[in-house]
């Protein structure tokens, strides 16, 4: 009897549990949410926070506020966000340095990407784009590493910031190809790719967008895209992998989480909305233009996804003893 009694106040509180859960989603949301950027505004993350913003406010009938908490490579939003209350009023845009390659770069992250949010949607993805200064001698991947391991230690590369995908990019390219070359981290993309474009370096990692521009202008050259296959904007561009790397590929990617424990009901419904949103018509146009690919595949493989590119990160940043500055 008491076995029974005892499964009967279980089976009660579940179905409680049920119908509280059932009842906050239909009444959700009833004010404005937030949508937390780990990231100034004006990049990838800001910009893909605030479509996507404007559709949900659109399907949810409540106003999305974007809330840009830049700082210590994203370290400062997300942490925020990952002790936000898990009630679907907060969002968060994460992107592969905050969220991929930080828990390997910072030993005492006070955030953890997998256990402290739940994927929402992958919103896009993109590639980088290997650009060498016009003077370089060097016109292909394979001739690159030919001359690195011709002149090991002597060549040098720009980055935007130690760490970050544009530096870790070429850790991968080095790891695989047997070289090494001297690491010159700058304070973003943008001054790296002026000392590129000026002669001082010789090559970096670009995102497509910067890169499209400078090399449909004449002011760089590019060698090689890191995804698998070739960029539509940059068809002459070859694919790192089939230039000598088979394997390699690094995306840049950016999709919605909430925080854990967030009622599953709400989950399914950003989840279903983001959905819809990456899907439209005019937010596909946006992407491309922005020389994104749109995520199309599901919370639970995003999820998927993500540990495995944790996993990646940690693999690389430990073999090629990559530190930053705590």
């Amino acid at each position: 009897m008491r076995t029974c009694a005892a499964t009967i106040g279980c089976l009660l509180g579940m179905t409680a549990g049920t119908i509280g859960q059932a009842f906050a989603a239909e009444a959700y949301p009833s004010r404005p949410i937030r949508y937390l950027v780990p990231a100034p505004p004006g990049g990838a993350p800001d910009t893909l926070a605030r479509q996507t913003g404007q559709r949900l406010s659109e399907s949810l009938g409540q106003s999305v506020v974007i809330d840009n908490r830049p700082g210590g490579n994203g370290i400062i939003g997300s942490e925020i966000a990952a002790r936000a209350v898990p009630d679907g009023y907060t969002i968060v845009m994460g992107y592969a340095g905050p969220f991929s390659i930080n828990p390997a770069l910072y030993p005492k992250l006070s955030y953890d990407p997998v256990r402290d949010f739940v994927p929402l949607a992958l919103i896009a993805t993109g590639q980088n784009v290997l650009v060498i200064n016009r003077s370089f001698t060097v016109r292909s991947v394979k001739e690159l590493i030919a001359l690195a391991k011709a002149k090991p230690g002597q060549l040098n590369f720009a980055s935007g910031g130690t760490g970050q995908s544009s530096h870790l990019s070429m850790e991968l390219l080095m790891t695989m190809a047997g070289i090494r070359m001297v690491h010159i981290p700058y304070k973003g993309a943008g001054p790296a790719m002026a000392d590129v474009i000026g002669g001082n370096v010789a090559l970096q990692f670009l995102a497509v967008p910067p890169a499209i521009t400078q090399i449909q202008a004449g002011k760089l050259i590019g060698v090689g895209v890191t995804g698998l296959r070739r960029v539509p904007a940059l068809p002459d561009v070859p694919t790192i992998a089939e230039s000598g790397l088979p394997g390699y590929e690094v995306l840049t990617w950016y999709g919605a989480f909430a925080p854990a424990k967030t009622p599953g009901l709400i989950v399914g419904r950003l989840s279903r909305d983001l959905a819809a949103a990456i899907g439209s018509e005019d937010m596909l146009a946006q992407m491309k233009k922005q020389g994104l690919d749109a995520g199309a595949v599901s919370a639970e493989a995003f999820g998927k996804w993500l540990r495995e590119d944790v996993a990646k990160w940690r693999k690389v940043i430990v073999e090629a003893g990559v530190k930053v500055e705590q």
